[in-house]
């Protein structure tokens, strides 16, 4: 069994966290932050460590821990201490100003194992009696509590794309199934979702619905109909899901109908009104004759009205029928050619630089590139100058024994708050390519933020500006930045800008592609990928730039290395 580094000091950093929940001796939590940081801070992979006691901080209980689990891939400490700390507390750590410690002095005095136990402790009163606390205390819990149990109105896309992974896995094992569909704003890839459809074809529908209705995690059915089965699912958070249970011939035109837009829908019906006919989830009726046609697929059913396919992520407000003569020329996912920006387990990353290299190559890229953070971001194991160094020498290795791909060397560099970089230019200047980024000091004002950025990009060796926007969906809006100063300057500089593909992130957002777009702004679509399934997110990217309407010209890793690369040194010889 393989274990990373990484997974290693994750367990440590368990242990530790395990042992404060549980009130555990101080220094037997130290000794597994020790442990942690001592393995952090060496450069060797961990196959590459003979004796692990030898690393100041490991002791050798420590190192016996670390040995099962590399051995086993399991941690019988670990097990042992997550069985004797209540479920709840791993909720409670959610809560702003509760930490390990001061929840086990919650539970010690209180009892307090869960976010109810501290809720319904707080409105009686009894939190302010604890040495520490106070009133003022109780009412930041409360209004912390209320935060985090509040569902939101609509769900960040990245949060609810595992739950309908979870739910097509379910739906792949029900009898009766001929074929099944994601539908709604899911389908259409909005960045954050109010629930979950899918449109599922079948001749058996009670034997369907009896089925679905026996899936795991279901808190309660909300309707139970003929043709829809409206269910509420307990994940890490309560999930509406609606299924649509339908004819196999009614398949192609319900699917339409329940992806939407509903303005997308209203121009379809303005179309099919127009040749006397009317569309309905059932197909489509000629409405003189009362005859309904029905649809293998939504190819057959758009190719009816003389119209091309027209993917589900482009359906918004219906002028995108109007601007059918430019799909031929958008970007698709088998334009990509490589992905520009990934991290290994040389700085946060899951996996080798090699199981990295091997993902892309399945993916059938020309090229890829290592982009590892730089050492400002500490938190991130960022690379040393001496660190670049010698991952240069590994990327010149594993060039040299692949004929298929090319690895290209580069960094994620942070742009710092002062508007310097963090490696030098003899640093960079040995790189293939350059992103860089800003990950501190996002409080500073718009425009201290575009100075950072100006720096960034009028320096030669900087090729890309990442997640330019820095928002999380869901999370934070990110910084003030004066988007237009930022697309011209990075078209003067012939600095391109990422379209970053992480469902977390989807920045840029298309509205801001469209506009950059109209500037002239060469992009890129990048994974940012922190393992060998985000790779995967790539799909999501070029969907989100489809959503621009961005054509493959418009996309420097749709191009041939032989081009990408002399576009890259023209500014490095600056002449950007």
């Amino acid at each position: 069994m393989t274990v990373s580094k990484k997974e290693v000091i994750l367990l440590l950093e368990k242990i530790a966290l395990y042992m404060e929940l549980s009130g555990a001796n101080s220094f037997k939590v130290r000794a597994f932050h020790r442990a942690s940081k001592a393995l952090e801070q060496d450069e060797r992979s961990i196959e590459e460590i003979d004796c692990l006691h030898d690393l100041p901080g490991i002791g050798k209980k420590t190192e016996l821990v670390i040995n099962e689990f590399i051995k086993t891939g399991h941690s019988h400490l670990l097990e042992t201490l997550q069985n004797q700390v209540p479920k709840g507390f791993v909720y409670l750590l959610q809560i702003p100003g509760l930490g390990p410690k001061t929840i086990a002095k919650l539970h010690k005095q209180l009892g307090i194992e869960t976010v109810d136990d501290l809720k319904k402790a707080c409105l009686e009163g009894k939190i302010r009696n604890i040495k520490g606390f106070g009133e003022k205390t109780e009412r930041n819990l409360l209004e912390s509590i209320r935060k985090i149990t509040e569902r939101p109105a609509r769900i960040p896309l990245a949060h609810m794309l595992p739950h309908a992974q979870w739910v097509e896995s379910r739906l792949m094992d029900v009898k009766g199934i001929e074929r099944f569909s994601r539908a709604g704003s899911l389908r259409r890839l909005k960045e954050t979702l109010k629930d979950l459809d899918f449109v599922v074809a079948t001749n058996n529908p009670k034997s369907v619905r009896e089925q679905i209705i026996q899936f795991p995690h279901l808190k309660k059915i909300a309707n139970l109909g003929e043709s829809k089965v409206s269910c509420e699912f307990a994940f890490d958070i309560d999930v509406s899901v609606d299924f649509r249970i339908v004819r196999p011939e009614h398949f192609a035109t319900t699917l339409h109908h329940f992806t939407g837009s509903k303005k997308h829908n209203v121009r379809m019906r303005q179309i099919a009104k127009g040749r006397k006919e009317k569309i309905s989830e059932y197909g489509v009726e000629k409405i003189d004759t009362g005859e309904r046609i029905t649809f293998e697929t939504e190819k057959t059913f758009y190719a009816h009205f003389d119209l091309p396919f027209i993917s589900p992520e482009l359906r918004e407000d219906g002028s995108e029928i109007e601007q059918i003569d430019e799909l031929p020329g958008l970007v698709t996912e088998g334009n990509i050619k490589g992905d520009l920006h990934m991290h290994t387990n040389w700085s946060d990353g899951v996996h080798s630089i090699e199981q990295m290299v091997e993902a892309c190559r399945r993916r059938g890229y020309s090229y890829m590139a290592i982009t590892d953070h730089s050492k400002h971001l500490a938190i991130a194991n960022g690379l040393t100058e001496d660190r670049v160094q010698t991952q240069l020498e590994t990327i010149q290795t594993l060039n040299d024994r692949y004929s298929d791909i090319t690895i290209l060397s580069g960094i994620e560099l942070d742009i710092l708050p002062d508007g310097s970089l963090d490696l030098t230019e003899d640093v960079l200047q040995q790189l293939d390519i350059v992103i860089a980024s800003i990950h501190s000091a996002f409080h500073q004002s718009e425009a201290e933020i575009m100075r950072r950025f100006e720096s960034a990009c009028k320096n030669r060796y900087v090729n890309i500006i990442a997640h330019p926007t820095g928002r999380i969906i869901g999370r934070r809006d990110g910084y003030s930045v004066d988007i237009e100063q930022l697309f011209q300057l990075a078209k003067e500089t012939n600095t391109a800008l990422e379209l970053n593909a992480s469902p977390k992130r989807l920045d840029l957002k298309p509205e801001l592609l469209m506009k950059g777009k109209r500037m002239g702004v060469k992009f890129v679509i990048n994974t940012d990928a922190h393992s060998m399934e985000s790779l995967s997110n790539m799909e999501i990217g070029v969907k989100f730039a489809r959503k621009a309407w961005l054509t493959k010209e418009m996309i420097l890793n749709t191009w041939d290395l032989d081009r990408l690369l002399p576009f890259f040194k023209e500014k490095n010889r600056g002449k950007g």
